[in-house]
């Protein structure tokens, strides 16, 4: 009986949430039209200040709809001072879909509109690939190591990809999102690439330091997101049919420090990129470590 209520449940929140990207999707797609038509630069901001807007009410509704899904902890730090005219980069490590939907929750109407990185197959999602189109969110063509090796001319191409997306963004205020480990974290994956992590995958510098070379005098602060399921990792149906109880989700702001914006070509740069990056995941795997260990000792105390 409990399974055929969660059913419904998740079903029922499914349905909601289709509807909502159907709705939103027409005026999406007329604007981004205009957008495209219209050679006026004043006209096109205003286009995508409008476009930016309908995707904004699109978040509230679905952040109503799952509202009592569960419950989201969050830690925020101490000098939050968001606003929507500044410039953001946001970074977060990655397990699930769900985190997407967790990160514009929070986010929504705090800082400009989240701008992801998509691999390039996400565009053929039914519905959502069209509204990530029209909202000019990036699409990144992903090559594995073999590939490159047999076409090396295609190497460097997912940073150009970010160089042309990121010249966009520089005109009206926007907050670039970059899951940096690339792909959602499995054991398997992480095993594969011996991930030096219990808990990540290895970030990738490319992206982050491309946006920071292009942006980085528009962007004063990285956010950073630390995201755990002390349920264990969810798929989005486990999230819909409300099987989860707590997402718990530590913000850190970051300074944007002049040593890290430069050419990426340039290999000082991309070390000291890297470095910066690799400091913080080690300090991000031990947030979700520390986590772990709380949830763990939890039962115990209960029961004294």
């Amino acid at each position: 009986m409990k399974d055929i209520l969660r059913f419904f449940i998740g079903a029922t929140a499914m349905t909601l949430f289709v509807a909502n990207i159907i709705f939103w999707i027409i005026p999406l797609l007329a604007l981004s039209l205009l957008k495209f038509l219209i050679p006026i630069p004043a006209l096109r901001r205003v286009f995508s200040y409008l476009l930016n807007g309908c995707a904004s009410c699109w978040i509230s509704v679905n952040s109503m709809l799952a509202h009592k899904h569960c419950q989201i902890d969050i830690e925020w730090p101490d000098n939050a001072n968001f606003s929507v005219k500044d410039w953001y980069l946001v970074m977060a490590n990655h397990q699930s879909w769900v985190d997407i939907y967790v990160l514009q929750k929070i986010f929504n109407r705090k800082i400009p509109f989240l701008k992801f990185f998509l691999k390039k197959e996400l565009i053929y999602v039914p519905l959502l690939g069209l509204a990530w189109w029209a909202l000019d969110f990036p699409f990144m063509k992903r090559h594995n190591k073999a590939y490159l090796k047999k076409h090396p001319e295609k190497k460097g191409q997912d940073l150009e990809t970010t160089k042309k997306a990121c010249e966009k963004f520089k005109h009206i205020p926007i907050s670039v999102m970059n899951f940096v480990e690339g792909t959602r974290f499995t054991p398997q994956k992480a095993k594969k690439q011996n991930s030096p992590y219990k808990h990540l995958l290895k970030p990738k510098s490319g992206g982050i330091g491309t946006v920071l070379s292009i942006l980085g005098e528009q962007m004063n602060t990285v956010v950073d997101v630390t995201i755990h399921y002390p349920d264990g990792i969810p798929t989005f149906w486990d999230f819909l049919c409300a099987r989860l109880n707590t997402i718990k989700v530590k913000v850190r702001l970051l300074d944007v420090k002049s040593e890290i914006i430069g050419d990426m070509n340039d290999s000082d740069v991309r070390i000291r990129v890297q470095t910066w990056l690799n400091q913080i995941w080690i300090e991000k795997d031990q947030m979700i470590e520390n986590q772990i260990g709380t949830s763990n000792k939890q039962p115990e105390s209960a029961s004294v």
